[in-house]
């Protein structure tokens, strides 16, 4: 084994939850979920010799990550509207964590899925990072944008959301 496929499979192991969620966040199906985790993980082998270290490494993934998935969707959709795919442990933190009521949270995961999909593309991959626990610095970095932007974004998606809720316009 060279140098090359040691470190790939090192960044691989290191990665491999973050970039089954990235998958399954963009993927309507289990099967192109897999697909996609196929793509990013061939995206990232060849993206790896010129990886320059100008970022973390967890970091350069999720951007290939992201990339790969937008690419994906576009495949599908050529107008780029995708859905995401929440699952109950990284939704948690938006929902609450009222498990002693299984059908409200259903209902909660549900409701949360449905208002983040309204969003707009950029707010979509914004939430999605934020689910999967990344600190602005690193959205920042992954989206383009500045992580002072990224921060306010973050605060207004979740007022909006919470208006919606709060409003009535949405039952729980």
């Amino acid at each position: 084994m060279n140098s090359k496929d040691i470190q790939y499979k090192q960044i691989i192991e290191e990665n491999q939850s973050r970039i089954r969620s990235v998958s399954r966040y963009y993927a309507g199906t289990s099967d192109d979920s897999e697909d996609l985790y196929q793509e990013i993980l061939i995206n990232v082998w060849r993206g790896l010799e010129k990886f320059r270290g100008d970022a973390q490494l967890s970091t350069w993934v999720y951007r290939i990550a992201v990339n790969t998935a937008l690419s994906f969707v576009n495949k599908k959709n050529k107008y780029l509207n995708f859905n995401t795919y929440l699952d109950d442990g990284k939704a948690a933190n938006l929902v609450g964590d009222d498990r002693e009521d299984s059908i409200v949270h259903e209902k909660q995961l549900e409701l949360m899925s449905n208002l983040i999909n309204q969003l707009s593309v950029v707010d979509k991959i914004i939430m999605s990072l934020v689910l999967e626990e990344l600190n602005t610095k690193e959205i920042a970095e992954i989206v383009g944008i500045t992580e002072t932007n990224v921060r306010v974004k973050i605060h207004r998606i979740k007022e909006e959301l919470r208006e919606k809720v709060k409003g009535g316009q949405y039952d729980i």
